[in-house]
């Protein structure tokens, strides 16, 4: 292996240690995952709907229910990984719970990626105003998940 490969290997071994970084990629998949569902259902499954009659909203809706779950399950399974406090916690209860807690903390960043994309799509395309309001809201979902979702368990 080459220098260079060496050094680029060691600082993603050292950045998939920093749980602000998987987070990103975590909701760099979420963005892929909620552009795609957003396309096909603007495009595809709502297209014989007016645009005035609900057809944004409606994608819009969808597409963001989707990426918020395809992003709880891998911030569970990888970013705060290490926060499960046991295998109690795994069964279908605390999942469902955890789940719950997601949504409720994430909901602030939804509710503005939702209006941003809305009002901003005026002034620009569709789809460069969702990337937008993504990166917008990716903030606060982080603070919030971080500090309440997956908090530190106790000792």
């Amino acid at each position: 292996m080459k220098a260079w490969q060496q050094r680029a290997l060691q600082l993603l071994q050292w950045l998939s240690r920093i749980r602000y970084f998987k987070f990103g990629v975590v909701g760099a998949s979420g963005t892929v995952v909620n552009m795609l569902v957003l396309y096909l259902c603007h495009n595809y499954l709502f297209d014989a709907l007016e645009a005035d009659l609900g057809k944004p909203y409606l994608s819009l809706v969808v597409a963001i229910a989707v990426a918020t779950l395809n992003n709880f399950s891998w911030n569970r399974l990888w970013t705060w990984a290490d926060r499960q406090a046991d295998a109690s916690e795994q069964a279908a209860p605390g999942f469902s719970q955890q789940l719950l807690k997601y949504a409720l903390a994430s909901w602030f960043g939804i509710g503005l990626q939702y209006v941003l994309t809305l009002w901003w799509s005026h002034f620009m395309h569709y789809m460069l105003a969702n990337v937008l309001a993504i990166v917008v809201a990716s903030v606060s979902n982080f603070l919030a998940n971080d500090r309440w979702t997956f908090k530190k368990p106790r000792p």
